[in-house]
C-alpha cells in the first residue's frame, strides 16, 4: 500500500539488496531501514575488503567500511525524506568485536554524538556478504529538523 502511510523505499543510491527485500520501509512518520553494509551501488568491490582468489576475506579496514556504511545509511534516510539527525535507534553488527569495537565507537562517537540515537552492538559469525559491520536504522520522518 503506497499511500502516505505504508511505503516501500528503495534507494537509487544506496548499495542493491541480497535478498528480497526493500531498503526501507515507512509506516506513519516512522522509518524502518533494512541492515545496510558497506558495499557501493552496481560494483561487486566491497570498501575496506580484500579477497582473496576465493572470495574469502584476507583483510578489512573497519574505518572504511564503517565510514562507508555511514554514507549508505544517509542515501536511504534522504531518499526516504528523512536525515542523520532522525535516527533514533540503531543496531551494530560487528564480526570482529575484540578487533573492530574500538575505531567502530570512536567513528560513532564522531559522527552520532549530537544524535543521542539508541544504540545496541553484537558480535556476529558472518554477514551475507564479505564485510564485516553492518547497521539496522530506525529513524522518523517529517521532524521539526526535517522541515527547516
Amino acid at each position: 500500500m503506497e499511500n502516505g502511510f505504508n511505503l516501500i523505499i528503495n534507494s537509487e543510491r544506496a548499495p542493491e539488496p541480497v535478498g528480497a527485500y526493500p531498503h526501507a520501509r515507512r509506516i506513519g512518520d516512522m522509518l524502518f531501514i533494512s541492515g545496510v553494509g558497506p558495499r557501493e551501488r552496481g560494483s561487486k568491490t566491497i570498501p575496506g575488503v580484500e579477497l582473496d582468489e576465493h572470495g574469502n576475506i584476507v583483510s578489512h579496514d573497519i574505518n572504511e567500511q564503517t565510514l562507508s556504511v555511514f554514507r549508505n545509511i544517509r542515501y536511504v534516510l534522504e531518499d526516504a525524506g528523512s536525515c542523520w539527525e532522525d535516527i533514533v535507534d540503531v543496531t551494530v553488527f560487528l564480526t570482529n568485536m575484540k578487533n573492530d569495537f574500538p575505531i567502530f565507537n570512536a567513528l560513532y562517537k564522531e559522527h552520532f554524538t549530537h544524535v543521542q540515537a539508541c544504540r545496541t552492538t553484537i558480535e556476529i559469525n558472518a554477514l551475507p556478504t564479505p564485510i564485516a559491520v553492518e547497521l539496522k536504522v530506525l529513524a522518523i520522518v517529517g521532524s521539526s529538523k526535517n522541515n527547516k
